[in-house]
């Protein structure tokens, strides 16, 4: 069986919350191992999405993105799926720092991690806002979503990232909730999270802002192949 939106049944090995590059790592890494694994996102048409950055890899991260593929996630084949072109940063500097970078199609990468995860035996979708976890004697059992449901699990894999009580500040405008731009921020799962005794923390990510291609003199730019 592939991965599918399928009737929402009550029981699975594992659930993942959340369908960023996170979650679609751990619900492909939980299926390839034989657990039958749900993935629970309230947009399915945005499992995989690259929310500004089209570039995966980097200093650092460059790393980390090696390491996925090394053990068999489905990172690097999304990124041959829809990369535009690829770099080995610092090179002017020794071996011990290059860092490989890959510039990826905002569109055909998601499609490259939705069909990677197609091809997983066992992962299945389900469209909802987790809102919630199910307890017994002291341990996660499952969670609940904001459709009323509740799912059974052996274990949940929380990979929420910027949802969890999100906010988005554009210029000197009062902040909104968000995960995204456009999409709602996942408030009483932290709450609930936080009143666990789990500290809900909130990083900063800067977006750049956009600039109009036909006001740009590119003679005056230099060449920068891949």
């Amino acid at each position: 069986m592939t991965a599918s939106v399928m009737k929402l049944d009550h029981t699975y090995d594992v659930i993942v919350v959340g369908g960023g590059h996170a979650g679609s790592e751990a619900a492909a890494a939980a299926a390839r191992i034989g657990a039958r694994t749900l993935l629970i996102t309230p947009d399915l048409a945005r499992v995989g999405q690259m929310s500004c950055n089209p570039a995966i890899g980097g200093i650092a991260k460059g790393v980390v993105a090696r390491e996925v593929d090394a053990l068999g996630g489905i990172m690097g084949r999304a990124t041959d799926a829809a990369r535009i072109q690829f770099r080995m940063l610092n090179r002017s500097k020794g071996p011990a720092v290059w860092s490989p970078r890959a510039q990826c199609d905002r569109e055909l990468y998601p499609r490259g991690v939705r069909k990677a995860l197609d091809e997983v035996p066992g992962l299945c979708f389900y469209e909802d806002m987790v809102t919630g976890l199910l307890m017994e004697e002291g341990r996660v059992a499952g969670v609940r979503t904001g459709g009323g449901g509740e799912v059974r699990a052996r274990a949940v894999v929380v990979t929420a990232g910027t949802f969890l009580r999100g906010r988005i500040h554009i210029g000197g405008d009062a902040s909104v909730g968000a995960g995204r731009a456009g999409e709602a921020p996942s408030v009483e799962l932290a709450e609930e999270l936080e009143a666990r005794g789990l500290e809900i923390g909130r990083f900063k990510t800067g977006t750049p802002p956009r600039i109009d291609g036909r006001s740009v003199d590119f003679t005056r730019t230099e060449r920068q192949d891949g």
